[in-house]
């Protein structure tokens, strides 16, 4: 009966909260879990749960592979708003469910924070795991990247699932081997793109085989560590790929899979890789592959993540980066774009940023293509000035405003193509502010 009632109750405070035109966030889920934090086994589940974790791109992923599922006209419940630990996908199920906890749907498709995977399916049983990749990434939250993979390995020796996993990255390929009586491990891989490098470039984790701690070797690096590599010694990195994507093409926006050209609408490397473990996904659950094409093809996540915007008749493109490697691959995307643009960097150090920015010194603002001028704003405007300073960009054209409004005006003085940048909690503000100026 208690649990009963704690759905009572959140359920009518999720009516009010739809009446006063919020969402709740994880409120409802923090306050059922307050209340019992074992409910998570009153819910009464019969459709597979697929998770999607990763340092970069979860909700990416995640929102995609339930799209491509409601396409395909299955019933999805799925946290996209990104609420991603125990409480969000918490009020995500009390949203959804009845008063008994019966879930109704096809599939439930959740974004699960890297941390929380062993926490959150100790009560739930997971159908499928989907894995991206793993970053260095808030260290005074998380730590150093190993204590995560170790946490998710020791979940994945009992783990019998499907397992989708990102043979291009070593920190991620080696779960593969967590639970050698699991045969549903899938890995997917993406074939050497046009700005791939024979030398890493940006900051990287995983240099040695996790089981011989011989130093791979890599063909090419796609970007950070992920790319083409394999130990020398013992021959790790050698694995069966199931869904291997040719022929990427960041101009016209597509690449091929099983002789299929899929057109999206997204140009960075980086969302190559989230859409090919979509296609994964799709396939072990018989996807209609011109469904997944479709889909596919009209697939866009207006939430600040490689978001393109008119600004005023200005293009502009806005993205997320809590950590280097984010980062690096907004600065990617830029580099690859030989139009004079302008740069807006917004950096803050609230909790959940996590108060060290050190990462910032990981950044590559040595090697930008075309920037004419940046503009810096945040609760951390001049930390990340002087870092671009530091690089060689001319402090000329670099103009901090600790007022992100300020910021914002002064960005648009000019008819310039605009990228911004963004860490976690300054992205919706950012966005908001942009949105609001245009006219």
């Amino acid at each position: 009966m208690k649990n009963f009632f704690i759905i009572l109750i959140t359920k009518i405070l999720y009516i009010i909260l739809k009446i006063a035109g919020k969402n709740g966030g994880n409120f409802l889920g923090k306050l059922a879990y307050d209340w019992n934090s074992n409910i998570f086994h009153y819910f009464k589940i019969d459709c597979p749960i697929i998770a999607v974790t990763a340092t970069n791109g979860k909700t990416m992923t995640n929102n995609a592979i339930g799209y491509v599922f409601k396409t395909a006209d299955k019933k999805v419940i799925s946290n996209i708003e990104g609420n991603n630990m125990e409480t969000g996908i918490l009020s995500t199920l009390l949203k959804s469910c009845s008063l008994t906890g019966k879930i109704k749907a096809d599939y439930c498709v959740f974004e699960v924070d890297e941390g929380y995977i062993p926490i959150i399916f100790k009560d739930l049983k997971l159908d499928t795991l989907v894995i991206l990749n793993f970053f260095r990434d808030q260290l005074d939250r998380n730590g150093e990247v190993e204590s995560l993979i170790l946490k998710i390995n020791e979940f994945l020796k009992n783990y019998t699932g499907n397992l989708i996993l990102n043979a291009d990255d070593p920190n991620v390929a080696r779960l593969g081997m967590a639970n050698s009586e699991n045969n549903n491990v899938y890995y997917f891989s993406v074939d050497q793109y046009d700005y791939a490098t024979k030398d890493i470039k940006e900051a990287g984790e995983g240099k040695f085989c996790p089981f011989c701690n011989t130093r791979i070797e890599y063909e090419y690096y796609q970007y950070s560590h992920i790319g083409k590599f394999k130990c020398p010694n013992c021959g790790y990195g050698d694995n069966e790929i199931y869904k291997f994507a040719t022929n990427v093409d960041l101009k016209n926006r597509c690449f091929n899979i099983d002789d299929i050209t899929y057109q999206i609408r997204f140009n960075s490397i980086y969302n190559i890789y989230n859409f090919v473990a979509v296609i994964t996904c799709a396939s072990l659950y018989n996807i209609d592959k011109e469904i997944v094409r479709q889909a596919l093809s009209e697939f866009v996540l207006n939430n600040g993540r490689l978001e393109e915007l008119e600004i005023n008749n200005i293009p502009t493109i806005i993205n997320l980066a809590k950590n280097p490697t984010g980062a690096n691959v907004s600065l990617r995307i830029l580099n690859e774009d030989d139009s004079e643009k302008e740069l807006l960097f917004v950096l803050n150090d609230n909790i959940a940023d996590g108060f060290d920015v050190s990462w910032i010194w990981d950044i590559n603002f040595d090697t930008l293509n075309n920037v004419t001028r940046i503009i810096t704003s945040g609760t951390r405007a001049y930390d990340i000035a002087i870092r671009i300073k530091t690089s060689g960009f001319s402090p000329k054209k670099i103009e901090p405003y600790l007022d992100l409004s300020d910021a914002v005006k002064n960005l648009y003085k000019t008819d310039t193509k605009k990228y911004v940048i963004a860490n976690y909690t300054s992205l919706q503000p950012t966005r908001k502010e942009i949105l609001n100026f245009n006219q």
